[in-house]
């Protein structure tokens, strides 16, 4: 029992790590970006050489985002902190540079968007049979690209409180 009183005696014990992938996740699922996502992700798979109808066009739209959602509340912060633990680590040593950088903020965009495309454009091949080339998959980026820079934009003008 004395060592439970240690550990029960002892200060509370908190994680305080924070950086740039894991604030934009809390943006990237919140209702404006994932509203304007499947709006234009959804235009994208029906008027994007896709060949959908615009049903299939919604049901491939709903799925995989919420595969993409699933998978991405892990890996895009899992990425991120990858980002920061290696390639941060080196360049704020080169550049004295801290973690809320204008790189490491570019670089958090480029995962997000690239993270929850391939997830995506993994579910459209494999998930709904449609072959995707380099154009389709840029497509699906750039649709990507809308919700992830509004949820990137949203940082600017809403500050989160760190």
């Amino acid at each position: 029992m004395v060592a439970l009183d240690i550990f029960r005696s002892g200060p509370p014990l908190y994680a305080d790590m924070v950086w740039p992938a894991l604030v934009l996740e809390q943006r990237i699922f919140s209702v404006i970006p994932i509203a304007a996502g499947l709006i234009v992700e959804w235009l994208a798979l029906w008027f994007g050489g896709f060949g959908l109808s615009w049903k299939k066009a919604a049901v491939v739209d709903i799925v995989m985002n919420a595969v993409s959602a699933t998978v991405g509340v892990v890996l895009i912060p899992a990425l991120g902190f990858g980002w920061e633990y290696f390639a941060e680590f080196v360049l704020s040593k080169l550049f004295n540079v801290g973690t809320f950088n204008w790189g490491t903020w570019a670089v958090t965009l480029a995962i997000a968007v690239l993270a929850t495309t391939g997830v995506e454009a993994g579910v459209v091949r494999w998930g709904f049979k449609v072959p995707l080339g380099r154009r389709r998959f840029s497509i699906l980026c750039a649709a990507n690209c809308v919700s992830v820079a509004i949820a990137f934009a949203s940082l600017w003008i809403h500050p989160p409180k760190l």
